[in-house]
């Protein structure tokens, strides 16, 4: 092929080891659900990035993480441009308030961008500029896959986090954790951060948003388990979900008003949508790096559907992989499902040109890999890896241990 590829690749962990491994996953790292339907999400080997490589990508995320929150504060100012953007009117209702008040106060901004080595080198897929996931695998079980490989290291974006909290959370040292109690996959990750704030002398406070009071800009919780005033809120509670919460919440300080830091400001929302490509042309923010790695991205009413083979569907507001259609890796009856609905709303949706990813290639299979980097407060924390057998990163990838080669190790053969 030609290609310098920027990964190494090594054999998989013996099954005895790796069942230790990823029990200890599940037990001291929250991991509890490690599998989907009959197969695991827990990958037996690495993919052990080439240090310069991952030298390269980290600069790319924290350019595209600046240029990111210049963009959220040019759209903050132009609600005229928000229906494009694919919003429900209950969000653009909210959004007008914003602009004219002040957006709520942020620290230890974390987004993630999704990463993929092509034919044409580094693309990203996408952003998670609202509530990026992937903590337990990227930090947990990343950690324990990395003391099986010497000369190599990794940087663990919850401990990261956790530090940001912790320096803002001074006055009483609380910290809610907001999120949807109801789901599992949601709850895991929030014990996990749990228990990196409690190992920094934090107490943490696991509440869903409507345990959430504000008075005057502060925000205390009121449950049966904890009530009193908190020094910050960490938000695992997707920012469009928000309106159909109870009035009583006062969620609307989310977006503005809350003088309480958060992470995220529900404003991080401008940026998660897919559709944001459509309006760059109608901002001053320049933006060359979203510009330069993002593949070409258009309205359905854009593109020539007769090689629909060149294009990817998504949902303006789609998470974790769902509802995108990829020819031929999408199954064919969701794919025609897929374009039913796209057809009918197309406002929703969003087509993006596909690029060719560049296989790892371990016995003969081929999967394709995902590397999603971290970014808190515009610095590069860590990544989150994925790998599938058909390039579709969705709830059936496989999570995989990002590791990185150190550099006096560089020239070492890791594959016997």
């Amino acid at each position: 092929m030609g290609v310098n590829l920027p990964w190494q690749t090594v054999e998989p962990l013996p099954p005895t080891l790796f069942a230790q491994i990823r029990h200890r996953t599940i037990f001291e790292c929250c991991k509890w659900d490690p599998q989907v339907e009959d197969v695991s999400t827990l990958c037996p080997f690495p993919l052990i990035l080439n240090h310069a490589d991952w030298q390269e990508i980290s600069l790319l995320a924290e350019e595209l993480a600046s240029e990111t929150m210049a963009i959220e504060a040019e759209l903050v100012a132009k609600p005229s441009l928000h229906k494009q953007l694919s919003f429900p009117r209950s969000i653009r209702k909210i959004f007008e308030q914003v602009s004219e008040s002040k957006p709520s106060a942020g620290s230890a901004r974390i987004m993630r961008f999704d990463f993929h080595f092509t034919t044409h080198g580094w693309k990203i897929s996408e952003a998670n500029t609202d509530v990026p996931g992937g903590f337990v695998e990227a930090s947990g079980f990343t950690s324990l896959i990395s003391e099986q490989y010497p000369g190599t290291s990794f940087s663990s974006p919850a401990d990261m986090l956790a530090d940001a909290m912790a320096e803002t959370a001074r006055e009483h040292r609380i910290v809610a954790l907001v999120h949807a109690t109801a789901f599992t996959d949601d709850r895991q990750v929030m014990v996990f951060l749990a228990k990196k704030l409690e190992h920094r002398g934090i107490q943490a406070v696991l509440v869903a948003p409507d345990h959430l009071r504000w008075a005057n800009g502060k925000a205390s919780v009121a449950s049966d388990w904890f009530n009193g005033p908190v020094d910050f809120v960490f938000r695992f509670f997707p920012a469009e979900w928000l309106p159909n919460l109870p009035r009583r919440c006062d969620w609307f300080h989310f977006f503005h008003g809350s003088e309480t830091p958060l992470c995220n400001p529900a404003t991080a929302l401008l940026t998660q949508s897919k559709r944001l490509p459509i309006v760059w042309n109608q901002l001053a923010t320049k933006a060359p790096a979203w510009r330069r790695l993002l593949p070409e991205t258009a309205a359905l009413s854009q593109v020539d559907w007769s090689n629909e083979r060149d294009w990817v569907l998504k949902p303006a507001l789609g998470r974790v992989g769902e509802s995108i259609g990829l020819y031929g890796a999408t199954d064919e009856k969701e794919w025609k499902s897929i374009r039913k609905a796209a057809r009918r709303d197309p406002d929703e949706w969003i087509a993006q040109r596909r690029f060719e990813p560049v296989p790892l290639f371990l016995n003969n299979e081929k999967t394709f890999p995902c590397i999603g980097v971290y970014t808190i407060d515009g610095r590069a924390a860590g990544a989150y890896g994925r790998i599938s057998s058909n390039g579709l990163i969705n709830h059936r990838a496989q999570d995989i241990a990002v590791l990185v080669a150190n550099p006096s190790k560089q020239q070492q053969q890791l594959v016997a």
